[in-house]
């Protein structure tokens, strides 16, 4: 079995509340079975998401303390845009508050009613600005994807086939944008191989769609690249990085996912016209070009962070992470996603409690039985979070049912990781024993954020 062996000292410690299971059925009643809406106090091990909760590093928090704060033209930003630079090579470097908000700046320019975005797949935050804008939002993920337990090396690829299919048949003047996910969230933390964003590149300038990156795990995609793709086994992180970007016209990115903040994002571009444009929605929306809605100290950790993520001793550590927890799972019988991916360990959930239909979210009943059972906080990806209905209002399912476990970087240790594989074990021994949920309450858009449920 994969051994972990964290390359950091802990020098800085949070205490944990532990709870009873009777605590625990109290706060998730509580929280309409919800676990968005339990109190973070009254989780044990939150794996809710990787997006800003990782823990920062000493040099981070010493970057921190030089940010400077001036409305306009601080250093910091200069810092944080070099660094960017320095890895992505685009030309316009703008900072948003986080990844969402470069989202909505991207879906203001491009969206509205009408056109279609298309994507290896969307994730929530993503397609939700998209539609919100009056645009839809259509994924092309591979086949191999689409299939749990099938072991390849890339299943987070675009299906390019079907990819240029649909823009001959809906006409790329309707499709301002393509976006590339690395790594696939949606579909399971899987990486996308060099060739595939290569081929991705290539159908969108053959069509004059612009071509962006979701640049959220693209230190991770990178490793995956080295160490799976022929001929990039010798190269460093950092190059592998450059050349990912270099197929682009632009990207967005939370910064809480591979910059390992907090807080921050950024959009970057090559086009002088597009990048006015957005500047002046950032003004109206976030800030001043060289702040974003930041701090400056928010610029300098980021600028730091992103150095250390391309460190081969971090990401050898983060990958061999989910490699640990999906041995474990697997030799226990646990139906999970396979290959594990980079950030999260992802339960394929229509296996693990294939009696409960689809419409019943076997997601969330695996995902409030992990917090009953052992205060675990994953988050469900299926039906809840992308089911929708048709013209006739009849439910239409999520083409996965799976419930992510998603690591937070540099903060659980290996105790907590086996902690967590015991809990998931008991409860699929257990599994026929919970029941399925009826939704009672939920928004036009991400409903799953606040969503209320019932049991059945």
């Amino acid at each position: 079995m994969t051994r972990i062996f964290e390359p950091f000292r802990i020098k800085s410690v949070e205490p944990i509340k532990f709870t009873t299971k009777t605590d625990r059925e109290k706060y998730l009643k509580e929280a309409h079975n919800n676990v968005f809406l339990i109190r973070a106090k009254n989780v044990l091990i939150d794996l809710l998401t990787d997006s800003g909760t990782s823990a920062m590093s000493a040099q981070q928090w010493g970057a921190i303390m030089t940010g400077d704060e001036s409305y306009a033209g601080a250093e910091s930003f200069y810092h944080f845009e070099d660094a960017v630079k320095n890895i992505m090579g685009f030309k316009h470097v703008i900072p948003t508050h986080q990844g969402r908000a470069a989202e909505k700046i991207v879906g203001a320019l491009f969206g509205g009613k009408g056109k279609t975005f298309v994507s290896n797949s969307f994730f929530d935050t993503t397609r939700g600005n998209i539609e919100y804008s009056g645009a839809e939002a259509v994924d092309f993920l591979t086949d191999e994807g689409k299939q749990p337990a099938l072991i390849a090396d890339f299943k987070g690829n675009m299906n390019n086939p079907a990819l240029e299919k649909y823009i001959q048949e809906r006409g790329a003047e309707n499709i301002p944008m393509c976006v590339l996910t690395i790594t696939n969230n949606s579909g399971g933390g899987q990486p996308v191989s060099m060739q595939n964003i290569r081929e991705t590149s290539e159908v969108c300038k053959k069509y004059g769609i612009l071509f962006f990156i979701d640049a959220c795990r693209f230190a991770e995609n990178a490793y995956f690249i080295k160490t799976r793709e022929k001929g990039y086994e010798n190269k460093s992180i950092l190059e592998i990085c450059r050349e990912q970007f270099s197929y682009a016209d632009g990207c967005t990115m939370s910064a809480k996912k591979d910059a390992l903040v907090n807080i921050g994002g950024f959009i970057c571009m090559n086009d002088d016209k597009l990048a006015m444009e957005a500047k002046n929605l950032l003004i109206i929306m976030e800030g001043f070009p060289t702040y974003g809605g930041l701090a400056g100290r928010d610029l300098e950790a980021m600028a730091q962070g992103l150095k250390e993520v391309l460190e081969e001793d971090y990401l050898e550590y983060r990958i061999g992470t989910m490699k640990y927890i999906g041995e474990k799972l697997t030799e226990a019988g646990v139906p999970i996603l396979k290959p594990t991916g980079g950030h999260a360990v992802y339960l394929d959930a229509k296996a693990f409690m294939s009696h409960i239909p689809p419409h019943e979210l076997p997601g969330i009943a695996l995902t409030n039985a992990l917090y009953v059972e052992g205060g675990i906080r994953g988050v469900e990806i299926g039906s809840l979070m992308f089911g929708k209905y048709d013209d006739k209002g009849d439910y239409v399912p999520a083409t996965l049912e799976l419930v992510r476990l998603a690591i937070p970087r540099r903060v659980y240790t290996q105790s907590h990781m086996d902690y967590m594989c015991d809990i998931i074990i008991d409860v699929y021994k257990k599994r026929e024993q919970y029941k399925g949920y009826k939704i009672t309450y939920e928004a036009p858009l991400l409903r799953h954020f606040t969503a209320h449920m019932e049991s059945l």
